[in-house]
């Protein structure tokens, strides 16, 4: 089908006025289809709306890939549909210990997925690069509350990724060029570290497949 044949079967079989251009746009990224737009585009395609998004991050898309309406989800939670709502709608999940364990498993978040949803990979990145850097120790804690891991599991991803980036930094330098150009290969390293630190803590922690 050409994109000018999905906009007519989005007005002749839903009502949707939508444009050729507008179906381009969201076959290249550019545009993001609403909720009823999604629904009626799986439609039209003969497809779930979940097939469209293979690559849900936010709460909504995660939602809509398991066709779950806003209430339904919301009573599995124990929440109030205005309550699920306003989080979906901000991108930043504020459930409790035992409505984030109903969301992993509703949604099947694996425990990076939960992270990403709850919209806390930024604080997550701040605390890693703090911790490599200073006492991984103090950090294990802060880590768990946005991680759902077990905290003795996390003691060890955190004191693996301190010790790989302190090896990383330790260099012996002479006062010799070389050793000036061996120092700034150091600090580009440590800088490409610091970067990644949030896939380098996936990997270490070896749970990207997993559920929570």
């Amino acid at each position: 089908m050409l994109p000018g044949h999905v906009a007519y079967g989005l007005g002749a079989q839903y009502g949707l006025r939508v444009s050729t251009e507008t179906v381009v746009a969201w076959e290249r990224g550019l545009a993001v289809p609403g909720e009823y737009e999604l629904t009626a585009l799986a439609g039209v395609l003969w497809c779930s709306p979940g097939e469209l998004l293979t690559a849900a991050r936010t709460l909504r898309e995660h939602r809509m890939s398991r066709e779950l309406a806003v209430e339904e989800l919301a009573r599995l939670l124990g929440l109030t549909t205005s309550a699920y709502l306003r989080m979906e709608e901000a991108g930043r999940w504020r459930g409790n210990e035992r409505q984030s364990a109903a969301l992993s498993e509703v949604l099947g978040l694996t425990a990076a997925g939960f992270v990403t949803v709850s919209g806390r990979e930024e604080e997550l990145a701040d605390l890693l690069r703090a911790a490599v850097k200073t006492r991984w120790q103090a950090h294990v804690r802060p880590v768990a509350k946005l991680v759902p891991l077990e905290r003795g599991f996390l003691r060890d991803v955190l004191e693996q990724l301190y010790t790989d980036y302190q090896a990383l930094m330790v260099s012996t330098l002479s006062w010799s060029s070389t050793g000036t150009e061996r120092a700034g290969s150091t600090g580009d390293a440590g800088r490409a570290f610091l970067t990644q630190i949030v896939e380098r803590f996936w990997q270490a922690a070896g749970v990207r497949g997993t559920t929570v």
